[in-house]
């Protein structure tokens, strides 16, 4: 996806055997990081993250983490600013870890910044008038009257931002709607830049037919599509937003910000402010991810203004399955809501998808009606308390990305597995 200028940190630090680290100008001091896998389970692309703070003696300036593990193979990382205060907050970067074991890494902090092999990336553009071409950004508000109905045109490419990693493909219907589509992947390269628009720049709808790095795959309807959310207050399903019917919205301002977008992992923040889906307005924030190596993504969400009559609903798509929901309980930390069929446009092609929620919240699930506003979805019910952050994970295994996941029992095994993948601790140590 596009590689967008933006203000947050978003460093690469990936040498590979493209790259030759031995040109770089280092800083002398170094850094032992030692890594110890606590669980029982073998670690692959596992996130890790350290503060800035956890760091003593950085060095002055702006220089760049180079991760090198005892055999002398780099491993990508970057820095990420989340604040926006310029200064970065965290280094993060994926690795492997043997079940029960660890691994030693040295820092060394370099002058410069090396272009390395993406693999995770966000695309955001908008055009300003229906005769203008699309522009690439970094943020946009969308007021309630600025939806396509009322503007008479679509504003977005992809009608949204997109985000994806090596293995998947996500986006957000920015424009009022707020599900969650998905992009089938047949290709660990990133995609075009130029997936929704045309040569003139003009936003075109060219991502339902396959190209070689793949295509959209799932039918979102009304859904929450694929981890999107909704509020169940009371008895009542209250879509965050409205329809592609819908000229105003019922949120007053709705914000994007891409906070990082480097190599291994990219970060975007939606603001949803003055929300009201009856006489009571909410305030809802979410902060979503992704990292290499994973066929998921993360979501992170508060909602601000709740009665305690309030639950999180986490949507699970259901509009190409007349399958039951599967609930799967793994270990002591998280439920998993799953579907598997033929659930892809058309019915064409197998896909399982699943939402990872937090156990100790779960409420269990309910069902949308087949029609109105809010439909066609699996519901995960998470309690939550006012202002309070929860995460959660969005899975997606398409057969053309691996063709094993035609087979049912594969995809829970997987799911199952990056359960467990994200629930194991690390300790890290520095020295």
């Amino acid at each position: 996806m596009i590689k967008n200028s933006i203000t947050a940190l978003s460093f690469a630090t990936l040498c590979g055997a493209l790259f030759s680290c031995g040109s770089e100008q280092e800083n002398t001091t170094e850094k032992e990081i030692t890594l110890i896998n606590r669980s029982s389970v073998e670690l692959t692309d596992k996130a890790i993250i350290i503060k800035r703070d956890e760091f003593s003696d950085l060095p002055d300036g702006r220089k760049f983490p180079l991760l090198r593990s005892q055999a002398g193979d780099t491993i990508a990382a970057q820095l990420d600013d989340l604040d926006g205060d310029r200064e970065w907050d965290e280094l993060f970067f994926v690795t492997n870890l043997p079940a029960e074991g660890e691994q030693k890494l040295t820092l060394t902090w370099v002058d410069a910044d090396p272009a390395y092999t993406r693999r995770t990336s966000v695309r955001f553009g908008k055009r300003e008038s229906g005769d203008q071409p699309v522009q690439p950004k970094t943020s946009d508000t969308l007021q309630a009257d600025g939806l396509p109905k009322s503007v008479g045109y679509q504003p977005y490419q992809t009608d949204g931002p997109s985000w994806e990693n090596d293995k998947i493909g996500f986006r957000q219907y920015f424009d009022g709607r707020n599900a969650i589509d998905m992009f089938g992947k047949r290709t660990s390269e990133m995609s075009p830049e130029d997936v929704g628009i045309n040569a003139q720049g003009a936003v075109e709808d060219n991502y339902h037919v396959m190209a070689d790095w793949g295509r959209d795959i799932l039918a979102v309807g009304n859904s929450a599509g694929l981890g999107g959310i909704a509020l169940q207050i009371g008895d009542t399903l209250a879509r965050l937003g409205v329809t592609v019917d819908d000229a105003v919205n019922n949120i007053e301002t709705t914000t994007f910000n891409i906070l990082a977008e480097g190599p291994v992992r990219s970060i975007m923040e939606f603001n949803y402010n003055n929300w009201r889906p009856g006489d009571h307005s909410y305030n809802v924030q979410e902060q979503k991810s992704i990292m290499a190596g994973m066929y998921a993504y993360k979501n992170t969400a508060s909602v601000e203004g709740l009665q305690g009559n309030e639950n999180l609903l986490v949507g699970l798509v259901n509009i190409n399955t007349k399958e039951p929901v599967t609930e799967i309980k793994v270990d002591d930390k998280w439920v998993v809501l799953l579907t598997h069929d033929q659930q892809t446009y058309n019915r064409g092609w197998w896909l399982g998808m699943a939402i990872i929620l937090p156990q100790d919240i779960y409420q269990g699930h309910t069902k949308a009606p087949e029609t109105g506003q809010l439909s066609n979805s699996y519901f995960g019910k998470l309690k939550i308390e006012d202002g309070e952050s929860v995460s959660y994970y969005a899975a997606g295994g398409w057969e053309l990305s691996d063709e094993q996941f035609r087979d049912s029992t594969y995809f829970v095994n997987y799911v199952q597995d990056l359960t467990r993948q994200i629930a194991a601790e690390v300790d890290v140590e520095i020295q």
